[in-house]
């Protein structure tokens, strides 16, 4: 990845509309912040990770009898930028900041990444929201999510439920494991509804953690629905789950007490239980 022009900075790359969206309702799309080519490098990054095979801790591809479960074969992998440094640019990419900053208010803290594959057949997530799982106080985190592929209903695009970021954290449900891979469903509350976000490769999408989102199974026949995700929080934070590793935005450890009920974002193999 290219460092930013010094020239561009989070106020230009993010327009006055785009905030207001943020701050009414939790959520914000900027098209074409990272380039086609730029996305295709970070795939081939993580095709190789996958033909690699497995790499404890981060990615454990499994098979099964009957290949019934994609998710088995192409899971996520989990903060990939400890392993790759392809990862770790795009995590502390000088764009994201620029925007966080200014979504923030302050400078920011990178604390977990992920690159999704979503298989064709893939479950989905359930609506949730991802603070349940860092537990960031005071505060929540915002995430940044890169589309790698074209992403739209049909193979599994996010949904968001607007205006659900002024909201404390709600006690999920469980949700059906014949759509979703993670166990947390957090129902629309009365009166709201989950609307679609269709993006392009490259789009990113940010949001606040308390924002319930997910998304729906990938039903196509033979298209991915790659997907880069990291998540931030700001330097006034003052404590976080213990799974989460804080870096500053030039990739120095920034360590932060640990706060209580956290977890890794999302459970998909994990049994039932407490917690």
């Amino acid at each position: 990845m290219t460092a930013m022009d010094n020239s561009i900075t989070g106020a230009s790359i993010l327009p006055q509309a785009g905030r207001r969206r943020f701050e009414e309702e939790g959520y914000t799309l900027v098209p074409g912040l990272f380039r086609p080519s730029e996305v295709e490098r970070l795939c081939a990054e993580f095709a190789a990770l996958h033909a690699a095979g497995p790499v404890p801790g981060h990615f454990e591809p499994r098979t099964s009898a009957d290949g019934a479960d994609p998710l088995l074969a192409h899971p996520r992998v989990m903060h990939p930028h400890a392993i790759s440094a392809a990862a770790r640019d795009v995590l502390l990419d000088p764009r994201l900041r620029s925007v966080l900053e200014v979504l923030l208010g302050e400078e920011v803290l990178a604390a977990q990444s992920m690159f999704y594959f979503k298989p064709p057949g893939a479950r989905g997530q359930a609506l949730h929201q991802d603070n349940f799982y860092l537990r960031v106080e005071p505060g929540t985190c915002v995430a940044a999510w890169l589309a790698c592929d074209v992403i739209d209903r049909d193979n599994g695009g996010l949904e968001v439920v607007p205006g659900t970021h002024r909201m404390e954290l709600f006690c999920p449900e469980e949700a059906d494991e014949t759509l979703s891979f993670a166990r947390e469903y957090v129902p629309p509350p009365q009166g709201l509804t989950a609307v679609p976000v269709d993006m392009a490769p490259g789009d990113v999408l940010f949001f606040n953690g308390s924002l319930v989102h997910g998304s729906g199974p990938n039903r196509t026949a033979g298209r991915f629905r790659r997907s880069f995700i990291g998540h931030y929080v700001g330097r006034s934070a003052e404590r976080i789950g213990h799974h989460y590793r804080t870096l500053s935005m030039s990739g120095e450890r920034v360590a932060l007490p640990e706060s209580e009920g956290s977890g890794p974002c999302g459970t998909e193999f994990a049994p039932h239980g407490p917690h």
